[in-house]
């Protein structure tokens, strides 16, 4: 048997301007996220959504104003350290709102044939897996200087 080889194209990294369209969108994103929960149509128009929505408003309002804050931060400077850190900010918060959201679960998917509730716990657990690895990955890139 012949070795074979295998052809592979170089890596393309994307531009500056490719990534601050990304960030800008990524700001934009959050920002009608924020005015979607908490202004119209709000959480309390969804209707599986409990009073208790409210125990978990600041984790997930945080989540938001951290992902816009760095989003815009990244659209001015992104150098590997600056862009690692603010990953790792976002990615801490996204996981304190996420284990705060399977705390009070405030959630009521009565009725219907199908677990939703158990669907939406093995959703939650997947993210904060997710965001555990994130902050361990973030914490490798600070200390490294790498870029995503």
């Amino acid at each position: 048997m012949t070795g074979h080889t295998v052809a592979t194209r170089p890596v393309r990294r994307s531009t500056r301007m490719e990534r601050e369209i990304g960030y800008i969108v990524g700001a934009v994103v959050n920002a009608l996220l924020l005015g979607a929960v908490n202004g119209w149509p709000g959480w309390d128009a969804v209707p599986f959504l409990t009073d208790d929505t409210r125990l978990v408003l600041g984790w997930v309002n945080a989540s938001l104003v951290v992902g816009l804050l760095a989003n815009l931060l990244y659209a001015v400077t992104d150098p590997p350290r600056v862009r690692a850190g603010g990953d790792l900010v976002q990615n801490l918060v996204g996981l304190a709102a996420m284990v705060r959201i399977w705390q009070v679960f405030p959630v009521d998917f009565a009725g219907g044939g199908f677990d939703w509730e158990l669907l939406a716990r093995w959703v939650l657990a997947v993210g904060i897996f997710g965001a555990s690895v994130a902050v361990l990955v973030a914490v490798v890139r600070l200390v490294r200087g790498t870029r995503p």
